[in-house]
């Protein structure tokens, strides 16, 4: 019982949201710093959809974890 215990305090959930969040911005500089995107409007509109995805997994995640 004791390490079941242990075992449950020792695991750590992953934060979808920042996870995905960060994953985006850092495939976007990238896409940014080589010209792989030149236009303002098509990194805007990646940008709010990427967010809106990784929140919606986030929300989706917490939903399934009961919290």
């Amino acid at each position: 019982m004791a390490r079941d215990v242990e075992r449950v305090r020792r695991l750590h959930r992953t934060d979808w949201m920042a996870l995905l969040s960060g994953t985006l911005f850092v495939v976007l500089g990238i896409l940014v710093v080589t010209r792989g995107i030149t236009d303002a409007l098509v990194l805007i509109g990646l940008t709010v959809v990427g967010l809106a995805f990784a929140g919606m997994v986030a929300i989706i995640a917490r939903a399934i974890r009961g919290k």
